[in-house]
């Protein structure tokens, strides 16, 4: 089977096995179209085909990332990649109106967050870390610790109903080490649907085989056919597992299993919102084999 074919098969496989009576609501939140497809896309997969409702939220239109293009041709551009990329995923994708390399921690920013957050009800809500090479991933990490107290209480945007219960942030992977490194509490073995994952973000070909191989002096040398991209990303995804993942992995999945794990995505829980208990976050994902498995 041709592993275009393999990748297509891969989104219309029944799903109705893995269907929940009460299905949980994931928003993953990033600064541009792709960055949620990267930092939590497999657990996306995995989520959707349970049955759960995922959305993405980039927080701007992406429309300074591009050597030659830009502006509103460029975010009409990156808004279609993030539509495209959202079906393959399986999910909602959102993509709000702010310039790319232009977010700033606003109040009207924030009350933007708690709408999107209050809307889907969600269960989970994920982002990056506040601190980060980059200005709006580092304020997209601002901006959702800042809402998330805000989104139970009622005064606040009061047009959206206030959720009754926080939800758990989580800080997706980076490997800033200060003030603080990263520090994994939940990992996610992705490996059944890595090449779902990168089928999925391959949607978004400006930024993967035009701006990002550009800015590596690399444009040159990304291939043509499609079966050759896919491969030239899960080359580039792929990185031999971390200490620290490892670990996490034998603590949710036991040494075996995380001694044969490939693909993971980790997470962190923040110190704002629930703060889950093991139980509470096998609830939550529901991907994790029971403690007695």
């Amino acid at each position: 089977m041709k592993r275009t074919t393999f990748f297509l098969c891969l989104l219309i496989l029944p799903f109705f096995n893995y269907s929940q009576s009460n299905p949980l609501n994931i928003v993953v939140i990033g600064a541009h179209p792709d960055d949620c497809d990267i930092d939590a896309g497999g657990t996306a997969i995995l989520f959707s085909k349970m049955g759960h409702n995922v959305k993405f939220v980039s927080l701007t239109n992406g429309d300074a990332g591009h050597y030659n293009m830009g502006g509103g041709e460029l975010a009409k551009v990156r808004i279609a990649e993030a539509k495209e990329a959202g079906k393959r995923f399986g999910v909602e994708y959102v993509v709000l109106d702010n310039h790319d390399g232009e977010l700033m921690p606003t109040l009207a920013n924030r009350l933007k967050i708690i709408r999107e957050i209050r809307k889907w009800d969600a269960d989970i809500v994920i982002a990056p870390r506040p601190n980060d090479y980059h200005p709006d991933h580092r304020y997209t990490g601002i901006l959702v610790q800042d809402a998330a107290f805000m989104v139970i209480v009622p005064n606040i945007a009061p047009e959206v109903p206030a959720l009754n219960k926080n939800p758990v942030f989580l800080y997706c992977e980076d490997k800033f080490q200060r003030p603080n490194p990263f520090e994994p509490d939940i990992a996610i073995n992705i490996d059944s649907v890595f090449d779902q994952k990168i089928y999925a973000i391959s949607a978004h070909e400006s930024q993967f085989f035009d701006w990002l191989p550009w800015l590596s002096g690399n444009l040159d040398n990304v291939p043509k056919m499609e079966n050759e991209r896919l491969e030239m990303l899960a080359n580039w995804r792929y990185k031999p597992l971390d200490k620290k993942t490892i670990e996490c992995l034998e603590k949710w999945y036991g040494e075996k299993k995380a001694s044969m794990t490939k693909h993971a995505e980790i997470f962190e829980i923040c110190e704002y919102g629930s703060q889950p208990s093991a139980e509470e976050i096998l609830r939550l994902f529901p991907m994790l084999p029971k403690m007695t498995d």
